[in-house]
């Protein structure tokens, strides 16, 4: 498993972490390294252990086994403390729908000591918000640029974002993804970022994290993932199967005379041994994007149980 730049200091690390409900394991033995500076979209289907590993990290759900670092320190030990240095940004906004949106920022003002009252006031413009309106009142999409400038505002060292997108129209989520953008990637702010909409993870991240079944499946930086991994289609020969598979194959599907392979560690030695080592007529290579690249890890882990 390919894994991001070791020689940078960490903002998160962790090694073994293991969380289970009713005796069953969400998250499994579960090692991340995500360098301070840099992004890491954490993708995986529904049930995949991503908002369990994220609450981990915030300090909100103590693990059963291993080690957490988050800037420094072990959040089951210091939870207000990383909690003070962590801007985060659920699913579900937790705003009481009472209070006006001047209201929630003065809240919120109160908790931070690192609050930056010029950083919120630019934040309110560039996100078109309102102070003097209800939290009520305002769409899904504006909800969620309120959450991201109470995360943001207080300047926190690590920002993480579990599918704060999710339900969005193609517009607002293109508006949270530019205010994503020009605010934290100018700060060189670190990003745990979990989405399921990958082309949004594959423009925002530098790595990526898949997660399957609380199993890390891969953990790479994303233009690596890109350049490593292929498909290969071949054309087998009247009445022939495949008979060697290449090192590093990720999946395999055999149709009547098409055989679809997904590879890591591409070359055009894979190809020409694949080729000289089965009864194929025509081979040819496919190039592949991250969404197509998740589907195949998990295809091909769960074709291996």
């Amino acid at each position: 498993m390919t894994t991001t730049d070791s020689s940078c200091p960490l903002a998160i690390e962790t090694a073994g972490l293991t969380k289970r409900f009713g005796g069953k394991p969400v998250v499994k033995d579960l090692a991340l390294r995500v360098p301070s500076g840099t992004a890491l979209g954490f993708i995986g289907p529904n049930g995949a252990g991503k908002t369990t590993t994220i609450r981990m990290l915030i300090g909100v759900l103590r693990r059963d086994a291993g080690r957490v670092d988050v800037l420094g320190a072990d959040p089951a030990v210091d939870a207000l403390a990383v909690k003070r240095r962590v801007g985060y940004v659920p699913e579900q906004q937790f705003i009481y729908r009472w209070m006006r949106v001047g209201d929630a920022i003065r809240f919120c003002r109160s908790l931070f000591p690192t609050w930056n009252d010029t950083r919120c006031t630019e934040l309110l413009k560039l996100f078109d918000l309102e102070p003097d309106k209800k939290v009520k009142h305002l769409s899904k999409g504006m909800a969620v640029k309120l959450s991201l400038l109470l995360a943001l505002a207080h300047e926190p060292e690590l920002l993480i974002l579990d599918e704060p997108m999710a339900g969005l129209d193609p517009v607002a989520r293109e508006e949270l993804l530019d205010g994503v953008l020009r605010t934290v990637c100018d700060r060189k702010q670190t990003i745990l970022f979990s989405s399921h909409t990958l082309s949004d993870v594959q423009r925002l991240a530098d790595a990526v994290g898949i997660i399957h079944e609380g199993e890390l499946l891969v953990h790479s930086e994303v233009d690596a993932l890109l350049h490593d991994v292929k498909r290969i289609r071949g054309v087998l020969k009247d009445g022939a199967a495949p008979k060697v598979l290449p090192e590093g194959m990720i999946w395999q599907r055999v149709k009547e005379r098409e055989w679809l392979l997904t590879v890591r560690g591409f070359s055009r030695d894979v190809v020409e041994r694949l080729a000289a080592e089965n009864d194929v007529q025509q081979v040819e290579v496919i190039d592949l994007g991250l969404e197509e690249i998740f589907k195949d890890f998990v295809r091909g882990w769960r074709a291996s149980r």
